[in-house]
């Protein structure tokens, strides 16, 4: 039986024990940050310098209380696993992916981790988690799009080439999510009388491939997708698009800042700033089954005019108000 003297006595401990460092408090070392990329180390720099800029403003230094350990697949996505493999060897605290390929191999690699994932289209579609509201153990994260951006860059397509009856969309076609976005994107051409085909955009030799195709049987328009895999090809696939004088939905801005026709897709930056909030909590000590995967709720339309005077289109009114960037 417990007295008043003996809690007396027990109170001091308490209260030590109570303002005791819990063990994400309590470092004796930098937070190691493990970073897994589809893309190649130039194709989300300036994602990863907002991720870095936002952990600054809450109050890390690299270098000193946190380190990043980063691995690029470069679009080679049977690379994931062992890369995923060697950061989770390295113990990190967290590990932040950015893509659905390097989403997934991060989840195969690790069950205990904490997993920060980005830029992952459809979540529960493509497997990583089975609820956007409650995700699954070890994984949280921010998602840039679902299936239904396919019915958004097809009606943009019909806008600015109305009569198109045949499309092509270049992705990644070993991203699991991409093709759950081609199959959606075919299902709502079909009853509109419009044929999709799916190629492959990771390296320099498919896209010519691709665009051979596209060419010999005179597809209408061109939609080229999100996925990071495919941003190392931009200027080649800008470029052919331009020379083979077919009309393009991008689904990054990044494209058309380089040349590009008409983007569509969520606007990147905050998704980039919300990670780093993010995995300031996980290493504070909440755990990534406390935190909803957050969906993007602001997307931008991006038009270049100069590019679609170059190419002989008539840009529609309905597009031109929407449009939140007009480069001249």
């Amino acid at each position: 039986m417990t007295t008043r003297r003996d809690l007396l006595h027990l109170l001091p401990g308490l209260a030590l024990l109570a303002a005791w460092p819990t063990p994400a408090q309590r470092r004796d070392r930098p937070a190691r940050i493990a970073m897994l990329d589809d893309a190649h180390e130039g194709g989300r720099a300036n994602l990863w310098a907002i991720f870095r800029k936002r952990l600054q403003e809450l109050g890390y230094a690299e270098g000193k209380n946190f380190l990043i350990e980063p691995r690029w697949s470069r679009g080679e996505g049977a690379r994931l696993p062992a890369l995923a493999a060697e950061l989770v060897a390295l113990k990190p605290d967290v590990i932040v992916t950015a893509g659905t390929p390097p989403a997934l191999a991060a989840k195969q690699a690790t069950s205990s981790i904490p997993i920060v994932a980005l830029g992952v289209a459809d979540p529960v579609g493509s497997g990583l988690v089975t609820s956007l509201a409650r995700p699954d153990g070890n994984i949280t994260g921010i998602t840039n799009f679902g299936r239904d951006m396919a019915g958004k860059w097809l009606e943009l397509v019909r806008e600015i080439a109305p009569t198109a009856s045949s499309l092509a969309l270049l992705t990644d076609t070993d991203n699991k999510a991409s093709m759950l976005i081609f199959r959606e994107l075919q299902a709502r051409a079909r009853p509109l009388g419009i044929a999709v085909q799916v190629f492959d955009g990771r390296n320099r030799s498919n896209v010519e491939r691709a665009f051979g195709a596209i060419a010999r049987e005179r597809m209408d328009g061109l939609i080229v997708s999100a996925a990071g895999a495919l941003l190392e090809q931009r200027r080649q696939i800008i470029e052919t698009a331009a020379h083979q004088r077919i009309p393009a939905v991008y689904g990054r801005t990044a494209y058309v800042d380089a040349g590009g026709l008409l983007s569509y897709g969520a606007d990147l930056g905050p998704l980039w700033t919300r990670a780093a909030d993010y995995v300031h909590r996980i290493l504070q000590g909440t755990k990534p089954a406390e935190l909803p995967i957050e969906q993007a709720s602001t997307f931008k339309l991006v038009l270049n005019f100069k590019t679609a005077k170059a190419l002989g289109l008539k840009i529609p009114q309905s597009i031109l108000v929407r449009a939140d960037v007009v480069i001249q």
